[in-house]
């Protein structure tokens, strides 16, 4: 089970290139992953932007809420010196460059719909919508994920044909109803809250489950029993070395 084709790089190959970037979805290509996870928010003027934080701060020479700029604003800031100089004047990359790059390269996408506090939960998913139906990826390629269940009940009615995973830290007492509500496709929990026998009851249901984020992959080599079907990581390179062990 210790493959590389049983993970997902976690906003590309983060542990080795800037995350979030074109760089670090190459990188997951490159090395054979089958699946990227990356975050999408929208920009003042409406653009779904690929980032994670609310703000610009950590990953750009910027400062200031991702919401508050427009996408002009967004494409002038270095998104890669902070990670190293050889990825200095890296961009942010709107959602249909990566739908795209992950056309052109036959890779898959998990769309993780980000919901800050104040956000437009509406108009996210009414703009990553229009996008995905202008970039002209077939569903099955993709897959959209969230913590917040109500992006992911939206999507249900406007792009039905895509599959949803519902995210949560710890999955809860009352999952399968939410998950049967959704008509959803996986579960993506932190591995460091699943237990064996949450992992039975979400198995039982024939529902995927992913774990967040295990870089070693010695600390979940049991969770393969357990029915997980995936590792969500910054460091999938990590999992292909177990593949000649």
């Amino acid at each position: 089970m210790h493959s590389i084709l049983n993970t997902m790089a976690h906003r590309g190959v983060s542990s080795q290139a800037p995350e979030n970037t074109l760089s670090a979805f190459a990188l997951a290509a490159e090395k054979g992953c089958q699946w990227i996870e990356i975050d999408v928010q929208l920009s003042s003027d409406g653009v779904p932007m690929v980032i994670h934080d609310d703000t610009v701060n950590r990953c750009t020479n910027g400062c200031g809420k991702v919401r508050e700029m427009t996408l002009s604003q967004l494409k002038k800031l270095d998104a890669g010196l902070w990670f190293g100089k050889q990825y200095q004047d890296e961009p942010i990359p709107t959602l249909l460059e990566t739908l795209d790059f992950v056309q052109q390269t036959n890779i898959n996408l998990n769309i993780e719909l980000k919901v800050y506090p104040q956000d437009d939960v509406a108009l996210l998913c009414k703009m990553v919508d229009e996008v995905i139906k202008v970039s002209g990826i077939a569903p099955t390629q993709i897959l959209f994920s969230s913590f917040h269940t109500q992006a992911l009940a939206r999507m249900q009615k406007v792009l039905p044909e895509v599959r949803r995973g519902q995210l949560w830290q710890k999955i809860p007492k009352d999952a399968i109803s939410i998950l049967r509500d959704l008509q959803a496709y996986s579960v993506h929990c932190d591995y460091r809250f699943l237990t064996p026998a949450t992992a039975q009851q979400i198995k039982e249901f024939n529902y995927q489950l992913y774990c967040y984020t295990p870089n070693f992959p010695e600390l979940v080599d049991d969770y393969w029993r357990w029915g997980v079907d995936m590792m969500i990581t910054d460091v999938p390179q990590a999992y292909a070395v177990l593949e000649n062990a």
